[in-house]
């Protein structure tokens, strides 16, 4: 049973039987369907279906020589809204099975970004035309959450707010020269690392480390694509699903000044999400890519 499956709405779901009955579902009364053709091996298909906002299951497989379809895996989906980056993009197949995960280096995050791929029957069928290597694709970024709380935020006033735009553009500008070589930049960057260093060694004595660092975005356990994330919530909504009925939270999260959505399941949320208030927990990241 996939572990995030509960954050679109399926925590009930503990059967094989129930979880092969709604794989069939999604293959009969699928929302979307793609069938690459020119894939050298068979004939790949990818068939969604939603069961809420934005969310659902994609089941993949291949159609046989008698035009039977067989299914491969299934994964669970959301869709984020909007451009979250746009820089080089590099896909890599999982070794196990037809499935992709996208690489990217996004200098407001300060880690390489690794996602799950959600839309491999387009990226299959663009192959062929080398769209990849002419130019920095648009992707859209979302998470499934398995657990999360939620933060009040840190009390800021409009000059420290503007301050720490200007830091934080300052950085990434400072990272983008230091990745073509530049030493006077990497000197910069160490030096300000020194001093975040002293500054929170100093401050930790006597406050909360929550209150010193409002927004991280690390890397999760032994799956590269897993990532714990702190950011503030700009938007949330609530929605059903519909075939369970269960509640679950949408939330558009800026975090180290990127914005993406996540979809949470309600009874997973530990707190009552507001704008403004900070969102804290695990995400599977996925992405879709605009070709």
């Amino acid at each position: 049973m996939h572990k995030f499956l509960r954050s679109i709405g399926f925590s009930g779901l503990t059967k094989i039987k129930d979880l092969e009955d709604l794989l069939k579902e999604v293959v009969c009364s699928y929302d979307e369907k793609v069938v690459v053709d020119s894939h050298p091996d068979c004939h790949f298909a990818e068939f969604s279906k939603n069961y809420g906002c934005d969310c659902g299951i994609t089941v993949c497989g291949e159609y046989d020589e008698n035009n039977q379809f067989h299914i491969a895996y299934y994964f669970p989906f959301f869709r984020g809204t909007g451009i979250t980056t746009q820089e080089q993009l590099i896909v890599e197949r999982h070794a196990s099975k037809e499935s992709y995960a996208g690489v990217c280096d996004d200098v407001r995050i300060g880690v390489t970004l690794i996602f799950y791929i959600q839309n491999a029957g387009e990226y299959l069928s663009s192959l062929g035309r080398n769209i990849l290597s002419a130019e920095n694709l648009p992707v859209s970024l979302s998470g499934l959450a398995y657990e999360g709380k939620i933060l009040l935020p840190v009390k800021k006033d409009k000059e420290q707010v503007r301050i720490a735009q200007e830091a934080a553009q300052n950085r990434n500008h400072l990272i983008a020269e230091a990745r073509k070589g530049d030493e006077e930049a990497m000197e910069s960057l160490t030096i300000d690392d020194i001093d975040t260093y002293s500054m929170i060694s100093r401050r930790i004595e006597t406050e909360d480390i929550f209150s010193i660092v409002d927004s991280y975005f690390m890397p999760h356990g032994i799956e590269c694509d897993q990532y714990n994330i702190m950011g503030e919530i700009i938007e949330c909504m609530d929605f059903q699903n519909t075939m369970t009925g269960e509640s679950i939270y949408h939330m558009t999260v800026e975090c180290n000044d990127m914005q993406f959505d996540l979809c949470i399941n309600k009874k997973d949320l530990l707190g009552e999400p507001e704008k403004g208030r900070r969102f804290k927990g695990t995400v599977w990241l996925q992405g879709e890519i605009y070709f």
